[in-house]
């Protein structure tokens, strides 16, 4: 469950947060939540590897000019943020220092919906998003196994599209340069466990 204390909060409250928890200061709240469930954590696992291997690893002229980072901590204004996984292009990927956080926008972002933080990072991350005018936004429910596309528009974001289930595969904008299979995002399909 996600908290949120209403006073002006600092960086102080979020490096104050306990080890297994993501500290967040969001319209100037403090929001303390703790790990992700299973289905979030696989679906993060399964899509930042893909989109590492594929975009970050790949061949420049197969669409590796990307750097993914999981849950980088993004320092936007007075806000913070974590995303579940952000890209930067990487001309614009900030080299040089080893500071614990970015000060320069992602080029994308990923959150993916947990029942304790889909209101949080629909209607308060996106808006900050949109201010800060990252290019896309995925909004990724592995509950209902939807995929969210926005790209930002000027004025705002605009809703590309909507996919889900387990067909595929799926041509997401930034990553359109290959496809990316259903197990991407749900993970490949497990065998029942037997029982001992």
């Amino acid at each position: 469950m996600s908290q949120a204390r209403r006073h002006p909060a600092t960086y102080q409250d979020v490096l104050d947060a306990p080890e297994n928890h993501v500290a967040q200061i969001l319209d100037g709240e403090l929001h303390v939540h703790p790990r992700p469930a299973r289905r979030h954590t696989r679906t993060k696992s399964a899509l930042g590897a893909r989109l590492v291997t594929t975009f970050d690893a790949g061949q420049r002229d197969e669409g590796g000019d990307w750097v993914i980072l999981y849950k980088p901590e993004l320092h936007l204004g007075d806000d913070i943020l974590v995303p579940d996984l952000a890209g930067w292009r990487v001309e614009r990927f900030p080299e040089g220092d080893d500071d614990a956080y970015f000060t320069a926008a992602p080029d994308w972002a990923c959150e993916i919906l947990s029942p304790s933080t889909a209101r949080i990072d629909r209607m308060k991350k996106v808006p900050i998003y949109a201010r800060e005018a990252v290019a896309h936004v995925w909004i990724v429910d592995p509950r209902d196994r939807t995929i969210e596309v926005l790209r930002h528009g000027g004025a705002g974001y605009q809703l590309v599209g909507t996919w889900g289930g387990d067909e595929g595969p799926f041509t997401l904008e930034p990553f359109d340069a290959l496809p990316l299979p259903a197990s991407a995002f749900w993970g490949r399909t497990l065998p029942a466990p037997t029982p001992r």
